[in-house]
């Protein structure tokens, strides 16, 4: 496993020598005594942190360190660069987070405080290069129609998208609730010969049969109780365009068969009407239904099946998309952070594992409003995984404390036999322990320890 590249950049040779032993088992540690080595293995190494000393040479005092900082960013706008000061270099130190660096760090140098800096500004590098990944992910392939995704899946799915939306088929549209049919059908609309022409969409699952036959062949004036005018349905509306039957497994099958007569002749009658209509529509339907086995049970004619089923475009569920599922994710929480006067706001690393890890049985949708609720209930820049409410998410941070816990009462534990064997000689402690008396003092303070 390759490591993360750490540049140390100070002009004594001791204080480098110092830092690349106390780093080098965890990083691939660069070292550089002045600014034109230093950009060159900038340049050459791109490392992730770049350790700067403030003052780099005693001629320039801290104008050279501080002009690098920009350099850094030029070559790779996610370095993070850590100054490291001397006493009374605290204006400097504050001008450098100003001009773009990430932290700094007093002389001097307590190592174990500087790997946990260290450490946390690898992570957040990592973090931003992830997120800009998405997001250019994203740039790339959401003007196909608005549906979002990159996996084998999805691409073969917008193959036969294309290849469909030049013909005047019939397109069944299957999936588990959740997964985007609907988008689906509009794509095969919006980007076939009818395009300028009307989409109607009318949920077979939602109205009532009774309302049902109204709502799609229209019904003349006094065709039963409350039919004060002639309407016409959405097969007229959808005249010369699409319309799309979503949920078509639920409709009944008195109604199955009007349908299956429509697909034979085009021609439809309004209710309490004798005239035939003739219509020029192309018919798309989906469901999330085994309609085969509807069949087998008698809730779905056969013939209208196939009629139906001239090409099928199955949509997967998220669990199966891999990497579509954080492309989704970062898509959702870009919008819905601008419509909340939210932006800039990205997800942890404990909160992409936990989406990545979640099995989403209710598939794009309910990441959607898990992502919408995390946005609005999100106090910090960063979403955590208690925003998600992820069930695996929430099990995580159970164990994180729990592990936390752990070591704090075993480092309380460790100090107070340390302290109680040397008789609280700090000096001694201090050494025994491989610890500054400064991190001591707060752990005394921090465990509330008396003598």
């Amino acid at each position: 496993m390759n490591k993360n590249i750490i540049l140390i950049v100070d002009d004594e040779e001791g204080i480098r020598s110092q830092m690349k032993w106390a780093l080098a088992d965890t990083y691939d540690v660069k070292e550089a005594a002045g600014e034109e080595d230093a950009l060159e293995l900038a340049r050459e190494f791109n490392p992730q942190v770049v350790l700067q000393d403030i003052s780099l040479t005693a001629r320039e005092g801290a104008a050279e360190g501080l002009d690098l900082i920009e350099k850094y960013l030029d070559i790779n706008k996610f370095c993070k660069v850590i100054m490291v000061t001397g006493h009374g270099e605290k204006v400097n130190a504050l001008k450098s987070i100003r001009m773009g660096a990430y932290d700094f760090f007093n002389k001097p140098v307590d190592l174990d405080q500087l790997k946990i800096i260290i450490d946390r500004a690898v992570w957040v590098s990592q973090l931003e290069m992830e997120n800009n990944y998405l997001t250019s992910e994203i740039a790339r392939i959401k003007n196909f129609e608005d549906i979002i995704g990159d996996s084998d899946k999805m691409l073969d799915t917008f193959k036969t998208i294309k290849t469909v939306s030049g013909t005047d088929y019939t397109v069944m549209i299957t999936g588990e609730s959740g997964t985007g049919k609907e988008l689906v059908a509009k794509a095969v609309h919006s980007t076939g010969a009818r395009r300028d022409k009307p989409f109607v969409i009318i949920n077979c699952g939602a109205i009532p049969e009774a309302l049902l036959e109204s709502e799609l062949y229209g019904h003349e004036k006094g065709a039963f109780t409350d039919a004060h005018i002639q309407k016409q349905g959405k097969f007229e509306l959808a005249d010369q365009g699409t319309i799309f039957l979503d949920e078509i497994g639920e409709m009944s099958l008195t109604l199955q068969v009007k349908l299956l007569r429509f697909l034979e002749d085009h021609k439809i009658e309004r209710i309490g009407g004798r005239d035939q209509i003739p219509l020029n529509v192309r018919i798309l339907a989906a469901t999330n239904r085994n309609l085969m086995d509807e069949v087998k049970a008698g809730n779905f004619r056969e013939d209208l099946f196939y009629r139906l089923s001239v090409i099928t475009v199955d949509m997967p569920p998220l669990r199966d998309r891999g990497h579509d599922i954080l492309l989704l994710a970062t898509a959702f929480l870009s919008r819905y952070g601008e419509e909340n006067n939210k932006p800039n706001l990205s997800f942890s690393e404990a909160a992409s594992r936990a989406i990545a890890a979640y099995d989403w049985p209710g598939n794009v949708r309910e990441l959607e409003n898990k992502i919408k609720r995390a946005v609005i209930m999100a106090q910090e820049k960063r979403i955590k995984p208690i925003d998600l409410t992820l069930p695996s998410a929430a099990a995580e941070e159970s164990g994180r404390q729990s592990l936390q816990k752990i070591r704090e009462e075993a480092e309380k534990a460790c100090l107070s036999e340390s302290l109680v064997i040397n008789n609280w000689n700090i000096s001694r402690v201090s050494r025994e322990l491989g610890t500054s008396r400064t991190t001591l003092y707060d752990l005394i303070q921090k465990y509330q320890l008396k003598k």
